[in-house]
């Protein structure tokens, strides 16, 4: 691990300010995911900035009826909360389906949105990889691509993001909210926030540099019956190769967002019209453009099956 200074902000404020006075400077909270990089020397910063004394780690209810998750808020008790259990069941399912209970326990809500993509080539310092040093290639285009990106993906890069959490904030619509190092706010829909790689997959999300997520708001709760399905290489302590958030409604009809097939939680409103014709449809709607791998072509007829499932498991809980 390379060496770098240390300081604890004392404001959200004070902590984007710092950030934009260092070039090379990471915010740390949970760290469950950037320790592990630093180790391996992939992430490198030359400063940390602590910012677990911030005060936000409560979930409070807005004026129009949604929740406010504070940025600090951990992985358990965001899955434990009463109201999240009772209105927004899909994203209490998908954060008990990521990691293990040790690290829920100090993942945060705003690092989980950051964390980065788990390609083998990316974590093999050895290997070329865009996402890790831009310019140098991917190695998983020609390589083992089992876990790797279908839809969204380009020439330069075939990641996938990791994030349970992340597919259902994004089928619930949910809303990133932010402080500049200039102290103004500012909100990103989640649909917004997460970049696709295109030629630049270092790039991963629309933050500036030392912009600090404060907070995630939902809005006010959707009614139907919330699903969230993992499908893994093993039963526990694994990341998807395919996962499914879905709202259904008596009718039909809902809303569903795919993960482990691309850059960032993946949704297609307009293909949520073909739900109620059935999974095939919602699924030629939903991965038009799809280019798979002789090791991912399987992850093609996986997500319709995975749909299928999840419609069955909605009208199972009506």
């Amino acid at each position: 691990m390379k060496a770098f200074t240390y300081e604890r902000a004392r404001s959200p404020a004070e902590a984007a300010s710092a950030a934009s006075n260092h070039p090379r400077a990471r915010f740390i909270a949970g760290g469950t995911n950037l320790l592990d990089l630093m180790k391996l020397e992939i992430e490198t910063p030359a400063h940390l900035i602590d910012i677990n004394h911030l005060g936000l780690d409560t979930i409070e209810q807005t004026r129009d009826g949604g929740l406010r998750i504070g940025a600090l808020v951990r992985n358990t008790d965001l899955a434990a909360d009463e109201r999240v259990r009772r209105d927004y069941a899909v994203l209490s399912r998908a954060l008990l389906s990521g990691a293990s209970g040790q690290l829920r326990n100090r993942a945060t809500t705003a690092g989980n949105l950051l964390q980065r993509t788990r390609c083998p080539y990316f974590y093999d310092t050895n290997q070329p990889c865009n996402k890790r040093r831009p310019g140098s290639g991917c190695a998983a285009l020609e390589g083992f691509s089992r876990h790797n990106a279908i839809v969204g993906a380009s020439d330069d890069c075939i990641a996938t993001h990791p994030s349970d959490m992340a597919v259902a904030m994004r089928v619930l619509d949910a809303t990133v909210d932010t402080v500049q190092p200039d102290g103004n706010a500012r909100s990103i829909p989640i649909a917004e926030f997460h970049r696709l790689p295109g030629k630049t997959p270092h790039i991963e999300h629309v933050l500036a540099p030392g912009e600090l997520i404060t907070a995630v708001t939902l809005p006010r709760p959707v009614g139907g019956r919330h699903v969230y399905r993992k499908v893994r290489d093993r039963a526990s302590y694994a990341f998807a190769l395919v996962s499914v958030a879905a709202i259904v409604q008596d009718d039909g009809r809902g809303r569903i967002a795919v993960g482990g097939i691309a850059h960032k939680p993946w949704r297609v409103e307009s293909a949520e019209s073909e739900l109620p014709r059935g999974a095939k449809a919602a699924t030629e709607a939903l991965l038009q453009g799809a280019r798979t791998t002789r090791y991912n072509e399987f992850k093609r007829p996986l997500v319709e099956r995975t749909i299928a499932a999840v419609l069955i498991d909605g009208e199972s809980q009506a």
